[in-house]
């Protein structure tokens, strides 16, 4: 609602009866300091339709009874009333249902002071831009990156391969010093590293191997019938660890520790089938797992 509809109304005199309704009362105050709608609304940022729905007395246009008491009380200090008095008189119309209240959603009253401005959303536009295409060529083309390379394919592996081919591995001779232990009769027995980690632990059936795997430091065997085993180092067949009266502990498997155990003992005389038990049979002279037992033929 314009200003020419309302034509300018003096100050009513001290002690001259107010307008009747809260809505006229605050028109008359703004026309008397000669302000416009819209200026109230830039003073109070209430929405400019808000504030003329107060002044028409249409309250039904408004958000809510609590948001109709908040804009009469900032419209009346941007125009010098009391505030408590006219709340009070909001309050007092809303009570006796003279303008039914519309339910309707709630609009946020603009701040112009949260938003950014126009300019600084435009540059900030222009740079995310200008981010996304800097960041298209540089994967899709490796400019900037200081090299002409072009993209990878699927057979830049191969590529690599053929172009530094890696030498076959040189042959070895094999491990000498194999250490293979043959149960005679069911036999426990345990065989652990010098680092206590245990590397096998179980019972071996007659006929049954362990080989102890090369390359573990300080191979050592715990055996409760150590005359029950037939230890081997390169098929060579060695004494009996023990008479089997006792077990034993700690007792060195490696061909080092038993090179030094049975240095000038002579190795028992071979006796029929003992071919058999001294050395795998064709097709099961490997060991599948320093971990499990074999059986033998």
């Amino acid at each position: 609602m314009s200003e020419s509809e309302h034509p300018a109304q003096a100050t009513p005199p001290s002690g001259a009866p107010q307008p009747g309704t809260v809505g006229a009362r605050l028109r008359a105050a703004r026309e008397a300091q000669g302000l416009s709608v819209a200026e109230v609304a830039a003073r109070t940022r209430v929405t400019q339709r808000f504030l003329e729905a107060l002044e028409d007395d249409r309250l039904d246009l408004l958000p809510s009874p609590t948001y109709a008491s908040g804009f009469a009380r900032a419209y009346a200090r941007a125009v010098g009333l009391d505030q408590a008095e006219i709340g009070r008189g909001i309050r007092g119309e809303l009570a006796r249902g003279a303008m039914p209240m519309r339910q309707h959603h709630i609009e946020e009253i603009a701040d112009p002071s949260r938003g950014p401005s126009r300019a600084t959303v435009i540059v900030a536009a222009g740079v995310a831009l200008a981010v996304l295409i800097l960041g298209v060529l540089w994967l899709s083309t490796g400019m900037f990156r200081g090299t002409a390379e072009a993209p990878e394919t699927a057979a830049s592996p191969t590529t690599v391969a053929r172009s530094a081919p890696v030498p076959p591995p040189s042959p070895t001779a094999a491990p000498a010093g194999k250490v293979v232990l043959t149960a005679k009769s069911e036999v426990w027995m345990r065989v652990y590293d010098g680092a206590k980690k245990t590397l096998f632990t179980g019972t071996l059936q007659p006929g049954q191997t362990f080989e102890v795997p090369a390359g573990v430091d300080q191979p050592m065997l715990n055996i409760g019938r150590p005359d029950q085993v037939e230890v081997t180092v390169d098929g060579r067949v060695l004494p009996p660890l023990g008479d089997g009266k006792r077990a034993m502990k700690d007792v060195g498997v490696s061909a080092e520790a038993l090179a030094a155990r049975f240095a000038g003992v002579a190795a028992p005389a071979a006796t029929p089938g003992a071919a058999t038990s001294a050395a795998p049979a064709a097709g099961n002279t490997a060991v599948p797992s320093a971990f499990q037992a074999t059986s033998g033929r």
